[in-house]
């Protein structure tokens, strides 16, 4: 799938309580197969929209936030639980949000697989993405 983004790129959490809205496209969009993001999105692969942190407006707010390892905030929302994005010290001024939860995400299709040694052994998504075997920051971080 070629990506096409969007003017605005939308979103909201399960409830409808938080909604987001970005004045500009992904800088990067990939899966992650680390343990951390699965525990935090319940699902055996996440993928997030990288976006610069300053062009995402959350509205009332991010929702609450949780930090259970050190340089990584994860927001979720109060209300319904819905994982909505995280922020990681080592890839500042970006917040990566849950495609899940973005109104667009069928036109965002992923570029990389992080954590690739880490992907559970019965999940098989055919690809040709680069796959590292631990992070993607070399490719995720904005110079």
């Amino acid at each position: 799938m070629v990506n096409y983004y969007p003017d605005t790129i939308t979103g909201r959490c399960y409830c409808g309580t938080i909604t987001f809205r970005s004045s500009s496209e992904p800088q990067a969009v990939a899966y992650c197969h680390c343990d951390d993001c699965r525990r935090a999105t319940g699902a055996p692969v996440a993928a997030f929209a990288a976006f610069d942190v300053d062009a995402v407006t959350f509205k009332p707010n991010r929702g609450k936030s949780v930090s259970v390892n050190p340089g990584v905030k994860r927001y979720f929302c109060d209300k319904c639980g819905s994982s909505l994005a995280g922020a990681y010290e080592y890839l500042p001024n970006q917040i990566f949000i849950s495609l899940g939860v973005i109104d667009q995400a069928g036109s965002l299709s992923p570029e990389v697989h992080a954590h690739e040694a880490e992907r559970l052994p019965w999940l098989h998504i055919d690809d040709d993405l680069e796959r590292p075997a631990a992070t993607a920051t070399a490719f995720l971080k904005v110079p």
